[in-house]
């Protein structure tokens, strides 16, 4: 299985548990793999036939700044069920880092790994 991904992808929202946390924006970065079949698109040079990434982070940026909610847990579980709904792909790993979270840490964050049913 071939892999499209994305790196380091730079989100500004409100998340957070504490309310200083929901006062103003911080910054996420993500890191998004995906596994798909790419042969058909490599053949014919169609972009229709393989995950455009442009679409993916397009999408992981609405949805990631459109929704209120206070856990990292959350927001990549709804946005793995995204792209596995709306995307050719039959698995997604998203890490999300959160550098502000922890000021004795470079950055913080979680990653998951979820299968299309």
């Amino acid at each position: 299985m071939d892999k499209v991904y994305i790196s380091q992808l730079h989100v500004e929202t409100i998340i957070g548990v504490y309310d200083f946390e929901k006062e103003s924006k911080q910054s996420l970065y993500f890191d998004i793999e995906m596994s798909t079949d790419i042969t058909q698109a490599a053949k014919t040079d169609d972009i229709n036939l393989t995950v455009d990434y442009a679409n993916v982070s397009e999408r992981v940026i609405a949805l990631s700044t459109s929704i209120q909610v206070e856990l990292l847990e959350t927001l990549l579980e709804r946005l793995a069920e995204m792209i596995l709904n709306e995307f050719a792909v039959s698995d997604v790993k998203i890490k999300v880092s959160k550098p502000a979270a922890v000021s004795q840490a470079q950055t913080v964050g979680i990653e998951i790994f979820r299968t299309k049913n």
